[in-house]
């Protein structure tokens, strides 16, 4: 027998990882005599019959066992010599199924003594097992060295007593289910073979479902006498020579286990260890231990049971049933779901750890697109989830499909926070994909959120420390029709508090939910950016040399902006154009939420027009129907209701409610319109307008929407865009050129013609966004520099948006939402537009004097008039009410 060095696989003939598979089933010719093993008689002892359990238990499992025995012809493998099968693990199943195997292929029977005078074994038995290692115990105990299975033991002491003695040892491997494939029933498939520790009923389940489709793998055998004359040259002790053997030999099974059902991705069993074990997490767990005055092995417990909670524990029958039941409900509840782009990704993605970032607007986003990559032959990612979804029974659904759980808050937790982002890294190490949504939370506006950097950075901390495989962040945007959370959002979005997941409540809603259409899904690809292109524009100081783990690199900071922001960028250069979303922008621009059906269908033309000759970019994908079938669409789905009439049917928002989630998808694609609602609202209170004011004012403007809505443009990317809008409105006669001296000058229709209620329903949808804007800059000049704090100008804003859809008409929620004029606020301190004094309170130059004067402009006499009512008194009023607000937040 070959040397076995103490890192290599099992040797088998020609130096091969595994037996050889025959070309041709025929037997094959037999070994020269020279090198064929002189025959051996077989004591009496072997004609012993299997024991009478043995012979009633194969009867019992002969039904339910069909076995496909590789190679074809396994006793051309052994010689005469005794015999002793080693299996990966024990358990009676796998003895009955291997003596059925060495039945069925003229082999000694495993349940049998060995025809040896004297049985080594002394179990009345010839195999043995390895033990394998327990999953949850990821330290042995005190006082425990058994690392070996005791029978392979004492039969390789037996051989060191006995120079007569030569036992081959047979390795074989069992598949009970191996990997499924897609005919097989979702039930089958959830017990199928995989990586997992699984208990004997669990066991005795995947043979009644799955014997029939059993695989018996028999090796070449390994030689105990060569094995051990060679322990005895080298020196090796007998506690060396059983665990060299039994690490050889579990490398073997590990290989074979892997080609026949793939990689183990059990994270959880495979990850924790090397958590507890690396170093950040070792210095964490002694200051813990530190801060408690406790042990280390109380903090080692503590940081233990935090790598449980986080982990995944990915599990492939799981994903597989998953799959088949998500196929189902797709069906059921969906018109379809539409994916492009995602060969552009393929092309993309190979060589590189993938960490996909989709936009966040419903509990089905990681659903959706953990079942459309495995359907497509890409392996799910390991998805970042909220603790709140650890539900009995759904929770652990959710981490065997590759969910990872992360708490809300690592503030005041240090030895979390250490163990959580060492997990990450360990997983951007291993290149396993992914995903999390760097939104923090499901969107209830339907906006995209502004994002929170925490998991980009530990992505890019994880990267610059073990600089082993390139990283790819893939945008995806997904788009909805129907959100199964609508009346929850709608709920919040009138005040209500955030009603906490239970699994309860999931149950209660499901039929409901069976029972509704919620319209077509649309997962679209966006264009990948590759960290490497990141940090060479941003951190150009770094050489590709691995960071400490104690440094934080000055550049760190930018990078993780900067790349949040495209990420959120990209997103939205992929959007969806649906047919709810069209109706959306329509229908909310009057007071009624209704509109004739023939100026719905010219709306809808309009906006369809706008989308085909001034792209956004080449990943926005927009509905192929034509303006009636999306007003029938509509109304299948219950957005809208048709009211008959002789002078003309009338389209309507189904409903009051409807008309507030309709904002909600209105609020997906505004970004697409930016220009030209601009445009249109600079001719709502005015009827002319020079092109160089309008396009002066939106330059100035444009900053603040490209934080707020993530544009792509520079300004004079976008005045251009502007340029080529206006000359688009020209062309469908929304404005006329009276003047061309100095630019020209710009006018709208007089009276209420076609075009002007044309032009006033395109400009609605970011109306108000501009009107807020406004709002802030009139309300802090009417105060007067060194007058308001930040927080006191937020709740003037919010209160005067507040008044001003109390008394004039229905605003969006959105409207008067206080992290948005924040937002504004933050970067007008960012232009250097205002900045704080010694006491705090804003202070601004003539400069904003100009902007004051400019919000006539936009802002109609109502809202004028609702500013003037926003005294200092009003001011010292909202102040007691500041630091109530800026405690609340949304989850």
């Amino acid at each position: 027998m070959p040397t076995m060095p103490e890192q290599e696989p099992l040797p088998f003939p020609d130096g091969q990882a595994s037996p050889p598979a025959p070309a041709n089933p025929q037997p094959t010719a037999p070994a020269p005599a020279a090198s064929t093993p002189e025959p051996m008689v077989r004591a009496p002892v072997r004609a012993a019959r299997r024991p009478w359990w043995a012979r009633f238990m194969g009867w019992l499992a002969d039904p339910w066992l069909g076995l496909g025995i590789e190679p074809q012809a396994p006793m051309e493998l052994i010689d005469s010599r005794p015999v002793c099968y080693v299996l990966e693990d024990y358990g009676l199943s796998n003895a009955l199924i291997l003596d059925r195997a060495c039945r069925d292929a003229g082999l000694p029977s495993p349940l049998v003594p060995m025809p040896l005078p004297n049985d080594p074994l002394g179990r009345k038995r010839s195999y043995v097992a390895l033990s394998r290692r327990n999953a949850n115990s990821l330290i042995p105990e005190k006082g425990s060295t058994k690392s070996h299975s005791g029978s392979l033991a004492r039969l390789l002491q037996a051989h060191r007593s006995n120079p007569q003695l030569d036992v081959q040892l047979v390795p074989v491997s069992i598949f009970v289910g191996r990997a499924p494939d897609k005919a097989s029933g979702w039930f089958s498939v959830l017990f199928s073979e995989n990586w997992a520790i699984v208990g004997r009923f669990r066991r005795l389940l995947a043979v009644l479902l799955n014997g029939r489709s059993t695989i018996v793998r028999f090796a070449p055998p390994v030689s105990l006498r060569s094995t051990v004359d060679e322990a005895v040259r080298d020196g090796l002790d007998p506690e060396r020579t059983v665990r060299k053997l039994s690490r050889v030999l579990r490398t073997h099974f590990h290989r074979i286990r892997e080609a026949i059902i793939g990689p183990d991705l059990s994270t959880r069993r495979l990850l924790v260890d090397q958590v507890l074990a690396s170093e950040p997490v070792r210095q964490a767990i002694a200051e813990q231990a530190k801060r408690d005055k406790s042990k280390p092995e109380d903090a080692w417990k503590k940081a233990h049971a935090y790598a449980w909670e986080i982990a995944a524990d990915y599990s492939n029958p799981v994903v597989r049933s998953a799959s088949f039941l998500l196929s189902h409900v797709w069906n059921k509840i969906y018109d379809g779901v539409l994916v492009h782009h995602l060969d552009k990704f393929k092309e993309a993605a190979p060589g590189h750890e993938v960490v996909y970032v989709p936009s966040h607007r419903s509990h089905m986003d990681y659903l959706l697109l953990s079942y459309l990559l495995y359907e497509r032959g890409i392996v799910p990612p390991h998805i970042a989830a909220g603790v709140n979804l650890n539900l009995p029974v759904v929770g652990t659904l959710l981490r065997k499909g590759g969910a990872f759980y992360i708490r809300r808050s690592f503030r005041g937790n240090p030895l979390y926070s250490a163990v959580f982002t060492e997990y990450v890294s360990q997983l951007v190490a291993g290149g396993y994909s992914i995903e999390y949504f760097i939104e923090g939370g499901r969107s209830r506006t339907g906006r995209l959120l502004q994002p929170k950097g925490g998991m980009i950075s530990m992505t890019v901390r994880a990267f610059v420390r073990q600089p082993k495989k390139p990283v790819l962040f893939q945008p995806v945007y997904i788009g909805y029709e129907k959100l199964l959370e609508g009346k929850s959002y709608l709920h919040e979005l009138s005040g209500r508090p955030k009603e906490e997941e239970s699994i309860w409540g999931l149950l209660w809603s499901l039929p409901k939910i069976l029972r509704q259409n919620f319209g077509q899904v649309v997962v679209n690809f966006g264009e990948p950016i590759a960290l490497s292109e990141t940090l060479a524009e941003h951190a150009p100081e770094w050489d590709g040399a691995p960071v400490g783990e104690d440094e934080k690199p000055a550049w760190l900071s930018t990078t993780v902006d900067a790349l949040s922001n495209q990420i959120q960028v990209n997103i939205n250069r992929a959007a969806d154009v649906n047919p709810i979303n069209l109706l959306a922008l329509a229908l909310l621009s009057t007071p009624k939420h209704a509109m004739s059906e023939a100026d719905l269908v010219a709306q809808i033309e309009l906006c369809k027009t706008v989308l085909a000759e001034l792209p956004y970019s080449d990943r926005v994908t927009v509905t192929p129907h034509s303006p009636d079938r999306i007003i029938a669409h509509g109304e299948e789905i219950n957005a809208l209701v048709r009211v008959k009439h002789p002078l003309g049917d009338v389209l309507k928002v189904y409903d009051d409610d409807t008309a507030v989630l309709m904002s909600y998808y209105r609020n997906n694609v505004l970004h697409l319109f930016t220009a030209s609602a601009w445009i249109a609202c600079c001719f709502q209170n005015n009827r002319r307008m020079s092109r160089s004011g309008v396009l002066r004012l939106g330059r100035g403007l444009y900053p603040f929407l490209q934080t707020e809505l993530f544009l792509p443009w520079t300004e004079d990317e976008f005045v251009q865009r502007m340029e080529r809008t206006i000359d688009l409105f020209l062309r469908e006669g929304l404005l006329q050129l009276v003047n061309e001296d100095d630019g020209g000058i710009l006018a709208r229709s007089a009276g209420q013609s076609d075009e002007v209620f044309r032009l006033r329903a395109i400009g609605h949808s970011l109306q108000q966004a501009f009107e807020r804007y406004y709002i802030a800059i009139s309300v802090l000049v009417k105060n007067g520099p060194g007058k308001l704090g930040a927080a006191e100008l937020e709740s003037l804003c919010q209160q005067a948006a507040q008044r001003l859809s109390l008394l004039y008409a229905p605003a969006a929620p959105e409207f008067f939402d206080r992290t948005l004029f924040r937002g504004f606020i933050q970067k007008m301190r960012e232009m250097k537009l205002v900045w704080p004094d010694e006491n705090s309170k804003l202070v601004f130059d003539e400069r904003l004097d100009a902007w004051a004067k400019d919000a006539k402009a936009i802002l109609g006499r109502e809202l004028r008039h609702t500013i003037e009512r926003v005294s200092p008194e009003a001011a010292e009023a909202a102040t007691s009410d500041v630091t109530a607000a800026e405690k609340s937040t949304v989850d």
